[in-house]
């Protein structure tokens, strides 16, 4: 079809408002910069927030337009946003799936229509691998094994015989949650000192994070260890626990994964004990992604973010920069 929609961009652009797609752009010649239709899975914290204003403020410098959507949390708006880049004819689609099932006929529509499609932050599953070109992001896995290190360290640096540690995870069925659980248990499953006596899903919120905490502490009175997936389920928890009298940090340490700068602060302050960092700064990977996509050019099936491991250990945590998230 050679894109032929794009000679009716003011219809498809009425089309567009009605349908409810953010922002997009007209598009006037064949020579336009690029499009990237980029599907925002929600705005559910700092994190969030700050992959988002990375991918467009990254947009705004590549010279790229950038066609945007926020799911609000819903797959079936992320798919909806989806169709309505593949309708405009946009060169490459980015989004970050809610979960990681439910995509193959979409993508199977962007697939028809010559459109290349690129996963960002999470992953997703699928018989066929050719529906996506390649994933931008982080190693969750990696992640989960990091927190699970630092714990066998602070572990020995504690003495300690035995811990009983929860467990705060993010999205069921995401990939996060699934690899930073499984990280973790890889790292500790072999020290007989750990037992994990309980975890249940906060969905990656900062209110649903203290809900878990509060039941948590209801059903357990000897909780030595949190490890939760994400800040924002961590800065939940850690009220719940000063609301119960004790001392984040001291009377239960917290392990918490993504860097923003309010962990990164409660670090500073002992009441958290290691941060994991996990990046949301990826604007800047995914538009050369997409300029590389764009030209019929091939990308590696994964590109993972460099990251570190921020802890009570560190003697430098003054010196950290603003995180800019």
């Amino acid at each position: 079809m050679a894109k032929a929609l794009r000679v009716l961009p003011l219809i498809l652009a009425l089309l567009l408002t009605l349908g409810g797609c953010a922002g997009a752009p007209r598009r006037d010649s064949e020579e336009e910069a690029l499009l990237l239709g980029f599907a925002q899975l929600g705005s559910e914290s700092a994190w969030r927030l700050g992959n988002t204003r990375s991918v467009q403020e990254a947009a705004q410098r590549a010279g790229i337009q950038l066609m945007y959507e926020n799911a609000e949390q819903k797959q079936e708006k992320q798919i909806k946003a989806i169709r309505s880049f593949i309708a405009y004819q946009v060169d490459v689609i980015a989004f970050a799936p809610i979960v990681e099932d439910g995509w193959d006929t979409v993508l199977m529509e962007a697939r028809e229509a010559g459109i290349p499609v690129l996963t960002t932050d999470r992953m997703i599953h699928t018989e066929d691998e050719s529906l996506y070109a390649g994933f931008v992001g982080s190693d969750f896995q990696a992640e989960g094994e990091k927190a699970g290190q630092f714990l066998l360290r602070k572990a020995q640096e504690m003495g300690a015989e035995h811990l009983n540690i929860v467990e705060i995870s993010g999205t069921i069925d995401s990939t996060p949650m699934k690899q930073r659980g499984q990280g973790f248990r890889n790292a500790i499953q072999d020290d007989s000192r750990f037992t994990i006596v309980a975890s249940l899903s906060g969905d990656f919120l900062r209110s649903k994070g203290k809900e878990c905490m509060e039941q948590l502490l209801a059903a357990h009175s000897d909780i030595d260890v949190l490890y939760s997936h994400n800040d924002a389920m961590t800065l939940g928890a850690i009220e719940a626990i000063e609301e119960k009298g004790l001392e984040p940090g001291q009377d239960i340490v917290i392990i918490t994964v993504d860097g923003e700068q309010a962990a990164v602060d409660l670090l500073k302050e002992g009441k958290v004990n290691c941060v994991v960092e996990c990046t949301p700064l990826i604007g800047d990977t995914i538009m050369e992604l997409a300029r590389k996509l764009a030209a019929g050019e091939s990308i590696e099936r994964a590109t993972y973010s460099e990251e570190r491991v921020f802890t009570e250990f560190d003697e430098d945590l003054d010196s950290l920069p603003e995180r800019g998230y």
